[in-house]
């Protein structure tokens, strides 16, 4: 990675890692994960540690987001102070099976109650566009990408979003599902994405693939299309 100039890294904590919910024996555990996750991302160079926000379980939006700042807090508890340690990077949610973070609305909310809790500088966003495309956000068009950040930038400001995983998706739009596609072989489409690939005000904002199909070559296909919608081309064919 030093040698290619590939930065930043990221670590994506365990997706069994849930903050959000009422079992304390889980939210212990989750604690204690992304904790050891914060301890060994300096030895990886990894600037950012990324973790999703989690289900409530039923136990309802409002109180899974202050059980979700809480678990933030304490697993930040014993690190170094802010600059030192990487930045935790909390990813929306598509909105199924009681998962919280399908909003910006209540990205802010998480934002807020960190920021109250004096921890607010140690967090930052990544939003999913497949997760996005499931909870309802139209980002096939350009004019559904700039609503986006139009709203994100009232709500959090552009500063705070770190990361965009980029993907495209097989699931409805609005269909709180989470099925992850191949760049140009789902709904989203091809017009949306380049629009946000390309988007100005997003040269801070580091994009990671998380698309299938990574044992079977589709990486390269994946980052060869990204070449194209950068340069306005039809994409290329699959592996």
């Amino acid at each position: 990675m030093a040698e290619l100039d590939i930065a930043p890294v990221a670590i994506h904590a365990s997706y069994l890692v849930n903050l959000a919910g009422p079992d304390k024996e889980l939210f212990a555990r989750s604690v204690h994960v992304l904790q050891s996750e914060l301890a060994v991302a300096p030895e990886l160079g990894a600037s950012y540690v990324n973790v999703h926000a989690g289900s409530h379980r039923g136990s309802g939006a409002d109180v899974g987001v202050a059980r979700l700042v809480e678990g933030l807090e304490r697993s930040l508890a014993d690190s170094a102070a802010a600059g030192t340690v990487p930045t935790i990077v909390v990813e929306n949610s598509s909105g199924g099976g009681d998962t919280i973070v399908s909003t910006i609305e209540e990205m802010a909310a998480v934002l807020d109650a960190a920021g109250a809790r004096g921890i607010d500088g140690r967090l930052g966003v990544c939003l999913d566009t497949a997760h996005l495309w499931g909870a309802g956000y139209d980002i096939s068009t350009p004019r559904g990408i700039d609503s986006l950040l139009l709203e994100f930038d009232a709500r959090i400001g552009l500063s705070r979003l770190l990361m965009v995983h980029f993907n495209d998706s097989h699931s409805p739009l609005g269909s709180r599902r989470d099925r992850h596609a191949n760049i140009g072989d789902g709904r989203i489409g091809t017009a949306g994405l380049a629009h946000l690939l390309c988007h100005p005000a997003l040269d801070h904002v580091a994009f990671l693939l998380e698309t299938p199909g990574m044992e079977d070559g589709f990486d390269l296909v994946n980052m060869t299309r990204i070449a194209d919608l950068a340069a306005s081309r039809e994409l290329s064919p699959g592996a």
